[in-house]
Protein backbone atom coordinates (compact mmCIF):
# COMPACT_ATOMS: atom_id res chain seq x y z
CA UNK A 1 0.00 0.00 0.00
CA UNK A 2 1.06 3.59 -0.65
CA UNK A 3 0.62 6.08 2.17
CA UNK A 4 -2.09 8.65 1.45
CA UNK A 5 -1.08 12.31 1.17
CA UNK A 6 -3.35 13.25 4.08
CA UNK A 7 -1.25 10.90 6.22
CA UNK A 8 2.11 12.24 5.04
CA UNK A 9 2.56 10.25 1.83
CA UNK A 10 3.55 11.68 -1.54
CA UNK A 11 0.61 13.07 -3.51
CA UNK A 12 -0.29 11.87 -6.99
CA UNK A 13 0.25 15.37 -8.35
CA UNK A 14 2.19 18.46 -7.28
CA UNK A 15 1.54 20.86 -10.19
CA UNK A 16 -1.31 23.34 -10.05
CA UNK A 17 -4.60 23.16 -11.91
CA UNK A 18 -5.86 25.67 -14.51
CA UNK A 19 -6.60 28.95 -12.74
CA UNK A 20 -10.22 30.03 -12.60
CA UNK A 21 -11.50 32.59 -13.40
CA UNK A 22 -9.26 33.18 -16.40
CA UNK A 23 -9.62 36.47 -18.30
CA UNK A 24 -10.55 36.44 -21.99
CA UNK A 25 -8.07 38.11 -24.38
CA UNK A 26 -10.20 41.26 -24.69
CA UNK A 27 -11.13 41.57 -21.01
CA UNK A 28 -8.47 44.08 -19.98
CA UNK A 29 -9.20 46.43 -22.88
CA UNK A 30 -12.93 46.28 -22.12
CA UNK A 31 -12.38 47.11 -18.45
CA UNK A 32 -10.05 49.95 -19.35
CA UNK A 33 -12.67 51.36 -21.69
CA UNK A 34 -15.21 51.45 -18.86
CA UNK A 35 -12.68 53.00 -16.51
CA UNK A 36 -12.26 56.02 -18.77
CA UNK A 37 -15.80 56.19 -20.14
CA UNK A 38 -17.34 58.46 -17.52
CA UNK A 39 -20.06 55.87 -16.99
CA UNK A 40 -19.64 52.96 -14.58
CA UNK A 41 -23.29 51.88 -14.30
CA UNK A 42 -26.50 51.93 -16.32
CA UNK A 43 -27.80 54.41 -13.73
CA UNK A 44 -25.08 56.90 -14.72
CA UNK A 45 -25.60 59.67 -17.30
CA UNK A 46 -25.49 58.67 -20.96
CA UNK A 47 -22.16 59.47 -22.60
CA UNK A 48 -23.04 59.11 -26.28
CA UNK A 49 -22.11 55.42 -26.58
CA UNK A 50 -24.15 52.28 -26.00
CA UNK A 51 -23.55 50.90 -22.52
CA UNK A 52 -21.75 47.61 -21.98
CA UNK A 53 -24.83 46.43 -20.13
CA UNK A 54 -27.02 46.81 -23.20
CA UNK A 55 -24.33 45.30 -25.42
CA UNK A 56 -24.02 42.27 -23.15
CA UNK A 57 -27.80 41.93 -22.84
CA UNK A 58 -28.14 41.86 -26.63
CA UNK A 59 -25.28 39.36 -27.03
CA UNK A 60 -26.59 37.05 -24.28
CA UNK A 61 -30.12 37.12 -25.74
CA UNK A 62 -28.72 36.33 -29.20
CA UNK A 63 -26.60 33.52 -27.74
CA UNK A 64 -29.82 31.93 -26.47
CA UNK A 65 -31.93 32.74 -29.52
CA UNK A 66 -34.44 34.63 -27.39
CA UNK A 67 -35.84 38.12 -27.46
CA UNK A 68 -34.93 39.66 -24.12
CA UNK A 69 -32.18 39.70 -21.48
CA UNK A 70 -32.09 41.85 -18.35
CA UNK A 71 -28.73 41.79 -16.51
CA UNK A 72 -28.82 41.72 -12.71
CA UNK A 73 -26.38 42.08 -9.84
CA UNK A 74 -26.32 38.38 -8.92
CA UNK A 75 -27.91 35.02 -9.55
CA UNK A 76 -30.00 35.50 -6.44
CA UNK A 77 -31.21 38.82 -7.81
CA UNK A 78 -32.09 37.19 -11.13
CA UNK A 79 -34.23 34.54 -9.43
CA UNK A 80 -35.88 37.13 -7.20
CA UNK A 81 -36.68 39.33 -10.21
CA UNK A 82 -38.10 36.35 -12.12
CA UNK A 83 -40.29 35.26 -9.22
CA UNK A 84 -41.70 38.74 -8.65
CA UNK A 85 -42.17 39.38 -12.36
CA UNK A 86 -44.28 36.21 -12.46
CA UNK A 87 -46.44 37.58 -9.65
CA UNK A 88 -45.13 35.40 -6.82
CA UNK A 89 -45.67 37.01 -3.44
CA UNK A 90 -46.75 36.67 0.17
CA UNK A 91 -48.02 33.24 1.14
CA UNK A 92 -47.55 31.68 -2.28
CA UNK A 93 -45.85 28.29 -2.58
CA UNK A 94 -42.91 27.77 -4.91
CA UNK A 95 -41.71 24.27 -5.73
CA UNK A 96 -37.91 23.94 -5.69
CA UNK A 97 -35.52 20.96 -5.90
CA UNK A 98 -34.61 19.22 -2.67
CA UNK A 99 -30.99 19.14 -3.84
CA UNK A 100 -29.55 22.49 -4.85
CA UNK A 101 -27.70 25.53 -3.54
CA UNK A 102 -29.40 27.18 -0.56
CA UNK A 103 -30.25 30.37 -2.50
CA UNK A 104 -33.18 28.62 -4.17
CA UNK A 105 -34.95 28.35 -0.83
CA UNK A 106 -33.76 31.61 0.73
CA UNK A 107 -34.70 33.63 -2.37
CA UNK A 108 -38.23 32.23 -2.35
CA UNK A 109 -38.50 33.22 1.31
CA UNK A 110 -37.05 36.60 0.36
CA UNK A 111 -40.09 37.41 -1.80
CA UNK A 112 -42.34 36.42 1.16
CA UNK A 113 -43.30 33.13 -0.44
CA UNK A 114 -42.92 29.59 0.92
CA UNK A 115 -40.34 27.19 -0.58
CA UNK A 116 -41.61 23.64 -1.09
CA UNK A 117 -38.68 21.26 -1.69
CA UNK A 118 -39.43 18.10 -3.65
CA UNK A 119 -37.20 15.14 -4.34
CA UNK A 120 -34.93 14.68 -7.32
CA UNK A 121 -34.39 11.98 -9.91
CA UNK A 122 -31.64 9.60 -8.68
CA UNK A 123 -29.80 9.59 -12.02
CA UNK A 124 -30.01 13.26 -13.06
CA UNK A 125 -30.20 14.78 -9.55
CA UNK A 126 -32.67 17.30 -11.02
CA UNK A 127 -36.35 17.78 -10.18
CA UNK A 128 -38.39 14.58 -10.32
CA UNK A 129 -41.51 15.46 -12.40
CA UNK A 130 -43.65 12.93 -10.54
CA UNK A 131 -42.69 14.51 -7.22
CA UNK A 132 -43.52 17.95 -8.62
CA UNK A 133 -46.96 16.77 -9.68
CA UNK A 134 -47.67 15.45 -6.20
CA UNK A 135 -46.54 18.69 -4.55
CA UNK A 136 -48.84 21.05 -6.49
CA UNK A 137 -51.58 22.69 -4.40
CA UNK A 138 -53.95 25.61 -5.04
CA UNK A 139 -51.27 27.87 -3.50
CA UNK A 140 -48.51 26.82 -5.93
CA UNK A 141 -47.47 29.98 -7.78
CA UNK A 142 -44.29 28.83 -9.56
CA UNK A 143 -41.98 25.88 -10.20
CA UNK A 144 -38.23 26.52 -10.13
CA UNK A 145 -36.19 23.86 -11.91
CA UNK A 146 -32.41 23.76 -11.47
CA UNK A 147 -30.19 22.19 -14.10
CA UNK A 148 -27.76 20.83 -11.54
CA UNK A 149 -24.00 20.20 -11.90
CA UNK A 150 -23.92 18.91 -15.48
CA UNK A 151 -27.43 17.62 -16.09
CA UNK A 152 -30.47 19.12 -17.74
CA UNK A 153 -33.78 18.36 -16.06
CA UNK A 154 -36.65 16.61 -17.84
CA UNK A 155 -38.01 19.72 -19.53
CA UNK A 156 -40.54 17.77 -21.59
CA UNK A 157 -42.32 16.57 -18.47
CA UNK A 158 -41.85 19.74 -16.44
CA UNK A 159 -43.12 22.12 -19.12
CA UNK A 160 -46.14 19.85 -19.64
CA UNK A 161 -46.92 19.93 -15.91
CA UNK A 162 -46.52 23.71 -15.76
CA UNK A 163 -48.78 24.23 -18.78
CA UNK A 164 -51.41 21.79 -17.54
CA UNK A 165 -51.68 23.58 -14.19
CA UNK A 166 -51.12 27.07 -15.63
CA UNK A 167 -48.12 27.63 -13.34
CA UNK A 168 -45.02 29.53 -14.53
CA UNK A 169 -41.87 27.46 -14.87
CA UNK A 170 -38.62 29.28 -14.04
CA UNK A 171 -35.36 27.67 -15.16
CA UNK A 172 -32.41 28.24 -12.84
CA UNK A 173 -29.50 27.90 -15.26
CA UNK A 174 -26.77 29.08 -12.87
CA UNK A 175 -24.89 25.84 -13.56
CA UNK A 176 -25.87 25.33 -17.19
CA UNK A 177 -24.67 28.25 -19.32
CA UNK A 178 -24.78 27.03 -22.91
CA UNK A 179 -26.45 23.64 -22.39
CA UNK A 180 -29.01 22.52 -24.95
CA UNK A 181 -32.20 20.48 -24.70
CA UNK A 182 -33.79 19.33 -27.95
CA UNK A 183 -31.33 21.65 -29.70
CA UNK A 184 -32.55 24.73 -27.78
CA UNK A 185 -30.48 26.50 -25.15
CA UNK A 186 -31.73 25.91 -21.63
CA UNK A 187 -33.35 28.97 -20.11
CA UNK A 188 -35.68 29.35 -23.11
CA UNK A 189 -38.32 26.79 -22.07
CA UNK A 190 -39.88 28.51 -19.06
CA UNK A 191 -41.32 31.94 -18.42
CA UNK A 192 -37.80 32.98 -17.45
CA UNK A 193 -34.32 31.56 -17.52
CA UNK A 194 -32.16 32.85 -14.66
CA UNK A 195 -28.36 32.87 -14.54
CA UNK A 196 -25.60 33.47 -12.01
CA UNK A 197 -22.23 34.89 -13.05
CA UNK A 198 -20.66 34.36 -9.63
CA UNK A 199 -16.93 33.61 -9.34
CA UNK A 200 -17.17 29.83 -9.73
CA UNK A 201 -19.53 29.76 -12.74
CA UNK A 202 -18.49 28.84 -16.30
CA UNK A 203 -19.37 32.41 -17.34
CA UNK A 204 -18.34 34.84 -14.64
CA UNK A 205 -17.69 38.46 -13.76
CA UNK A 206 -17.00 37.70 -10.09
CA UNK A 207 -20.62 38.43 -9.24
CA UNK A 208 -23.54 39.13 -11.53
CA UNK A 209 -26.56 37.54 -13.13
CA UNK A 210 -29.20 37.82 -15.83
CA UNK A 211 -32.76 36.85 -16.66
CA UNK A 212 -33.87 35.94 -20.17
CA UNK A 213 -37.39 35.64 -21.55
CA UNK A 214 -39.28 35.59 -24.81
CA UNK A 215 -42.13 37.63 -23.34
CA UNK A 216 -41.74 41.41 -23.79
CA UNK A 217 -44.20 42.17 -20.97
CA UNK A 218 -42.26 39.99 -18.52
CA UNK A 219 -39.01 41.57 -19.67
CA UNK A 220 -40.40 45.05 -19.00
CA UNK A 221 -41.48 43.99 -15.52
CA UNK A 222 -38.00 42.57 -14.90
CA UNK A 223 -36.40 45.86 -15.99
CA UNK A 224 -38.50 47.80 -13.48
CA UNK A 225 -37.89 45.32 -10.66
CA UNK A 226 -34.11 45.48 -10.95
CA UNK A 227 -33.73 49.28 -11.43
CA UNK A 228 -35.86 50.90 -8.70
CA UNK A 229 -38.93 51.05 -10.90
CA UNK A 230 -37.15 52.45 -13.95
CA UNK A 231 -36.79 51.08 -17.47
CA UNK A 232 -34.84 51.99 -20.59
CA UNK A 233 -35.98 55.15 -22.37
CA UNK A 234 -37.60 54.41 -25.76
CA UNK A 235 -35.25 56.82 -27.57
CA UNK A 236 -31.54 57.50 -27.30
CA UNK A 237 -31.03 60.18 -24.64
CA UNK A 238 -28.87 63.25 -25.05
CA UNK A 239 -25.38 63.18 -23.58
CA UNK A 240 -25.60 63.82 -19.85
CA UNK A 241 -29.22 62.68 -19.58
CA UNK A 242 -30.42 59.49 -17.88
CA UNK A 243 -31.11 56.36 -19.91
CA UNK A 244 -33.51 55.00 -17.30
CA UNK A 245 -37.01 56.48 -17.37
CA UNK A 246 -39.07 56.80 -14.18
CA UNK A 247 -42.34 55.30 -15.37
CA UNK A 248 -43.88 54.55 -11.93
CA UNK A 249 -45.42 51.40 -13.43
CA UNK A 250 -43.89 49.04 -10.89
CA UNK A 251 -41.84 49.60 -7.75
CA UNK A 252 -38.46 47.88 -7.83
CA UNK A 253 -35.11 47.69 -6.08
CA UNK A 254 -31.53 48.32 -7.18
CA UNK A 255 -30.24 45.02 -8.52
CA UNK A 256 -28.27 46.38 -11.48
CA UNK A 257 -25.06 45.03 -12.94
CA UNK A 258 -22.10 47.44 -13.10
CA UNK A 259 -20.51 48.43 -16.40
CA UNK A 260 -17.29 46.72 -15.32
CA UNK A 261 -19.09 43.41 -14.87
CA UNK A 262 -21.01 43.77 -18.12
CA UNK A 263 -17.81 44.54 -20.05
CA UNK A 264 -16.09 41.52 -18.54
CA UNK A 265 -19.03 39.23 -19.36
CA UNK A 266 -19.16 40.44 -22.95
CA UNK A 267 -15.51 39.46 -23.38
CA UNK A 268 -15.85 36.15 -21.52
CA UNK A 269 -18.92 35.12 -23.53
CA UNK A 270 -16.77 34.78 -26.64
CA UNK A 271 -14.90 31.85 -25.04
CA UNK A 272 -17.85 30.02 -23.54
CA UNK A 273 -18.63 27.52 -26.30
CA UNK A 274 -14.97 26.61 -26.81
CA UNK A 275 -14.42 26.10 -23.08
CA UNK A 276 -17.60 24.04 -22.77
CA UNK A 277 -16.42 21.80 -25.61
CA UNK A 278 -13.17 21.13 -23.77
CA UNK A 279 -14.98 20.36 -20.52
CA UNK A 280 -17.30 17.89 -22.27
CA UNK A 281 -14.38 16.04 -23.84
CA UNK A 282 -12.58 15.73 -20.52
CA UNK A 283 -15.78 14.77 -18.71
CA UNK A 284 -16.11 11.80 -21.08
CA UNK A 285 -12.64 10.66 -19.98
CA UNK A 286 -13.70 10.89 -16.34
CA UNK A 287 -16.92 9.00 -17.08
CA UNK A 288 -14.83 6.13 -18.38
CA UNK A 289 -12.00 6.20 -15.86
CA UNK A 290 -14.00 6.86 -12.70
CA UNK A 291 -16.83 4.64 -13.91
CA UNK A 292 -14.34 1.75 -14.00
CA UNK A 293 -13.71 2.40 -10.29
CA UNK A 294 -17.39 2.02 -9.48
CA UNK A 295 -18.37 5.70 -9.44
CA UNK A 296 -21.62 6.16 -11.33
CA UNK A 297 -21.52 9.40 -13.36
CA UNK A 298 -24.50 11.73 -13.22
CA UNK A 299 -26.59 11.45 -16.37
CA UNK A 300 -28.68 14.08 -18.12
CA UNK A 301 -32.30 13.79 -19.20
CA UNK A 302 -32.91 12.00 -22.53
CA UNK A 303 -33.76 15.22 -24.40
CA UNK A 304 -30.33 16.70 -23.71
CA UNK A 305 -28.37 17.51 -26.86
CA UNK A 306 -25.44 19.35 -25.26
CA UNK A 307 -24.30 19.33 -21.64
CA UNK A 308 -22.52 22.04 -19.70
CA UNK A 309 -20.17 20.85 -16.96
CA UNK A 310 -20.23 23.18 -13.99
CA UNK A 311 -19.29 20.16 -11.90
CA UNK A 312 -18.57 16.59 -12.91
CA UNK A 313 -20.67 14.57 -10.45
CA UNK A 314 -20.70 10.86 -9.62
CA UNK A 315 -22.17 8.55 -7.00
CA UNK A 316 -19.73 6.45 -4.97
CA UNK A 317 -20.91 2.86 -4.71
CA UNK A 318 -22.35 1.69 -1.42
CA UNK A 319 -19.80 -1.08 -0.86
CA UNK A 320 -18.02 -0.08 2.30
CA UNK A 321 -15.84 2.60 0.72
CA UNK A 322 -18.88 4.84 0.59
CA UNK A 323 -19.40 4.31 4.30
CA UNK A 324 -16.27 6.34 5.01
CA UNK A 325 -18.20 9.48 4.16
CA UNK A 326 -18.18 11.43 0.91
CA UNK A 327 -16.79 14.60 2.51
CA UNK A 328 -13.77 12.72 3.83
CA UNK A 329 -13.22 10.96 0.52
CA UNK A 330 -13.41 14.27 -1.39
CA UNK A 331 -10.91 15.94 0.94
CA UNK A 332 -8.55 12.96 0.72
CA UNK A 333 -8.64 12.90 -3.08
CA UNK A 334 -8.13 16.69 -3.20
CA UNK A 335 -4.99 16.28 -1.07
CA UNK A 336 -3.62 13.87 -3.69
CA UNK A 337 -4.23 16.49 -6.40
CA UNK A 338 -2.65 19.68 -5.06
CA UNK A 339 -5.91 20.87 -3.58
CA UNK A 340 -8.08 20.41 -6.66
CA UNK A 341 -11.67 21.56 -6.18
CA UNK A 342 -13.28 18.24 -5.26
CA UNK A 343 -16.29 18.36 -2.97
CA UNK A 344 -19.22 16.44 -1.60
CA UNK A 345 -22.63 17.13 -3.09
CA UNK A 346 -24.88 19.81 -1.69
CA UNK A 347 -26.74 18.65 1.42
CA UNK A 348 -30.48 18.03 1.00
CA UNK A 349 -32.56 21.14 1.54
CA UNK A 350 -34.30 19.68 4.58
CA UNK A 351 -30.91 19.46 6.35
CA UNK A 352 -29.10 22.44 4.85
CA UNK A 353 -27.32 24.31 7.65
CA UNK A 354 -27.28 27.53 5.60
CA UNK A 355 -31.06 27.65 5.40
CA UNK A 356 -32.00 29.12 8.79
CA UNK A 357 -34.83 31.64 8.46
CA UNK A 358 -35.29 31.67 12.24
CA UNK A 359 -31.99 33.57 12.54
CA UNK A 360 -33.51 36.62 10.80
CA UNK A 361 -36.21 38.65 12.50
CA UNK A 362 -38.01 39.45 9.24
CA UNK A 363 -39.09 35.79 9.04
CA UNK A 364 -40.29 35.49 12.65
CA UNK A 365 -43.81 34.10 12.73
CA UNK A 366 -43.97 33.37 8.99
CA UNK A 367 -45.58 29.93 8.62
CA UNK A 368 -44.26 27.18 6.38
CA UNK A 369 -40.57 28.15 6.23
CA UNK A 370 -39.29 25.19 8.26
CA UNK A 371 -38.20 22.58 5.71
CA UNK A 372 -36.99 19.86 8.08
CA UNK A 373 -40.20 17.86 7.83
CA UNK A 374 -40.05 17.30 4.07
CA UNK A 375 -39.10 13.73 3.07
CA UNK A 376 -36.29 13.85 0.50
CA UNK A 377 -34.77 10.34 0.47
CA UNK A 378 -33.05 10.62 -2.95
CA UNK A 379 -31.57 14.02 -2.13
CA UNK A 380 -30.42 12.71 1.25
CA UNK A 381 -28.72 9.72 -0.37
CA UNK A 382 -27.00 12.03 -2.88
CA UNK A 383 -25.72 14.17 -0.02
CA UNK A 384 -24.03 11.06 1.43
CA UNK A 385 -22.78 9.47 -1.82
CA UNK A 386 -22.19 12.04 -4.56
CA UNK A 387 -18.78 13.61 -5.16
CA UNK A 388 -18.20 16.57 -7.50
CA UNK A 389 -15.22 17.95 -9.44
CA UNK A 390 -15.23 21.66 -10.32
CA UNK A 391 -15.15 22.58 -14.01
CA UNK A 392 -11.77 24.32 -13.72
CA UNK A 393 -10.12 20.89 -13.58
CA UNK A 394 -11.93 19.99 -16.81
CA UNK A 395 -10.04 22.74 -18.64
CA UNK A 396 -6.89 20.62 -18.40
CA UNK A 397 -5.75 17.87 -20.76
CA UNK A 398 -5.94 14.07 -20.91
CA UNK A 399 -3.02 13.63 -18.52
CA UNK A 400 -4.84 15.79 -15.96
CA UNK A 401 -7.88 13.53 -16.17
CA UNK A 402 -5.64 10.50 -15.68
CA UNK A 403 -4.26 12.13 -12.52
CA UNK A 404 -7.79 12.49 -11.17
CA UNK A 405 -8.57 8.84 -11.86
CA UNK A 406 -5.27 7.74 -10.28
CA UNK A 407 -6.02 9.80 -7.17
CA UNK A 408 -9.43 8.19 -6.68
CA UNK A 409 -7.92 4.77 -7.32
CA UNK A 410 -5.22 5.38 -4.72
CA UNK A 411 -7.76 6.48 -2.12
CA UNK A 412 -10.04 3.54 -2.81
CA UNK A 413 -7.14 1.10 -2.70
CA UNK A 414 -5.87 2.50 0.60
CA UNK A 415 -9.19 3.27 2.20
CA UNK A 416 -8.28 1.34 5.35
CA UNK A 417 -6.02 4.26 6.27
CA UNK A 418 -9.15 6.39 6.54
CA UNK A 419 -10.79 3.93 8.88
CA UNK A 420 -7.98 3.90 11.38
Amino acid sequence: MTLLAVNGGSPIRSQQWPLWPAPAPGALDALNEVLHSGRWAISGPYQGKQSFERRFAAAFAEFHGIGHCVPTSSGTASLMVALEACGVGAGDEVIIPGLTWVANASTVAGVNAVPVPVDVDPRTLCLDPAAVERAITPRTAAIVVVHLYSAVADLDALTAIAERHDIPLIEDCAQAHGARYRDRRVGTFGAFGTFSMQHSKVLTSGEGGAVITGDPALSRRAEHLRADGRTYTPDEPAVGEMELAQTAELMGSNRCLSEFQAALLLAQLELLDEQNDRRRANAALLDEGLGALGIQPQVSSPGTTERTYYEWAGRISDDGIGQIGVERIAATVAAELSGAAIYASYPPMNHNRLYRPATRSRFNGVPGLDLTGYPLPVAEDAGQRVVTIHHSALLGDESDMKDIVRAFEKVFTNHRELRG
